[in-house]
């Protein structure tokens, strides 16, 4: 849910920063069963993309790129412990310059 609120948060803040963005803000969703015996989820937005700096840091404790007062900076920490450490899964951000964010969560069944 965190990851999917933090999109909903970027697009509403392209949206409010850009009045004259015309593209449709997107969330999608999707699973899969992989090959290797992973449930794979990708949620991914068409809002503004992660630089390679930021994401070096997204999943680091108390980092955020949301003003002060909206953010903890807890969520994705929070998030990359449950997945990566409980559930010995992968949680992978990738992002490209123009064509928005994908975070793919994969957990083994």
């Amino acid at each position: 849910m965190n990851i999917i609120n933090n999109g909903i948060d970027a697009l509403e803040d392209m949206r409010k920063k850009d009045s004259g963005y015309s593209e449709k803000p997107t969330i999608k969703i999707s699973t899969k069963v992989t090959k290797d015996r992973t449930v794979q989820i990708k949620i991914s937005n068409n809002g503004p993309s992660i630089s390679p700096e930021i994401q070096q840091k997204i999943f680091d404790p108390f980092f955020t790129t949301k003003s002060v007062g909206t953010g903890t900076g807890l969520g994705l920490s929070i998030s990359y412990s449950i997945i990566v450490e409980k559930h010995k899964g992968k949680l992978i951000c990738n992002s490209v310059p123009g064509q928005g964010v994908e975070f793919v969560i994969e957990i083994p069944f």
